[in-house]
C-alpha cells in the first residue's frame, strides 16, 4: 500500500493523516494477518496506537516485510542540548522495525522485541524537517525475525540506523 512515493517528502512535508487513536479489539485483530491489521489502521478501520499521536510518527508506505514511517521532529522533543532527543529517533526505528516484522505475521500470531540496537549518525534538529524511516525484514523464521532500518532526512542523508530481533508467538 503506497500512500505517496518516498521522494515526495523532499518536495514538501507530508501531513500526518487524520487517524483515530486507541487499541484494536484483540478478538478482531486475531482474525487478521499483521499486514491486514496495519492496512486497516492506515485506512481508518482500526485505531492507530496512541504513541502515533504522541510522537508524530506514522505509516507512510506498507508492503509485506517492508515499511516506511514518516516523522515530524517537533521542538517539543528537544533535549537540554537543543537536539531532538535520541529517544524520539529510537522510537521511530523501533516502531518501523517492529511493524516490518508485524507485516509478515499470519492470523493468530503476534511478536515481541527481543532486542533493538540503534546507531546515531547525525543529530536530528527541529529544523531538520520531516524524516523518513525505512525498515525491512531480513529473515523470518517460525519463531524469530530480524529487521534493519534507517532514518533519513528529506534529501536522503543518513541520520540513524537500527536493527531488531523479534520473537514470534501465538496470540493469547
Amino acid at each position: 500500500m503506497t500512500l505517496r512515493s518516498d521522494t515526495d517528502i523532499a518536495a514538501a512535508p507530508v501531513p500526518m493523516p487524520e487517524l483515530q487513536f486507541g487499541l484494536a479489539d484483540p478478538a478482531v485483530a486475531a482474525t487478521m494477518t499483521g499486514l491486514e491489521q496495519m492496512q486497516a489502521i492506515v485506512a481508518g478501520r482500526l485505531p492507530a496506537p496512541p504513541i502515533v499521536e504522541t510522537t508524530s510518527q506514522w505509516i507512510h508506505e506498507l508492503a509485506p516485510g517492508r515499511i516506511t514511517f514518516l516523522g515530524d521532529p517537533h521542538p517539543r522533543f528537544l533535549n537540554p542540548m537543543g537536539l531532538i532527543h535520541g529517544g524520539w529517533s529510537m522510537t521511530l526505528l523501533d516502531s518501523a522495525l517492529g511493524c516490518a516484522v508485524q507485516s509478515t505475521l499470519e492470523r493468530g500470531e503476534t511478536y515481541v522485541s527481543r532486542g533493538t540496537e540503534v546507531k546515531f549518525i547525525r543529530p536530528v534538529l527541529a529544523q531538520t524537517g520531516q524524516v523518513r524511516c525505512i525498515a525491512e525484514v531480513h529473515s523470518r523464521g517460525r519463531s524469530t525475525a530480524t529487521a534493519a532500518g534507517r532514518i533519513e532526512d528529506a534529501t536522503g542523508r543518513l541520520l540513524a540506523t537500527g536493527t531488531t530481533t523479534c520473537y514470534i508467538r501465538a496470540m493469547g
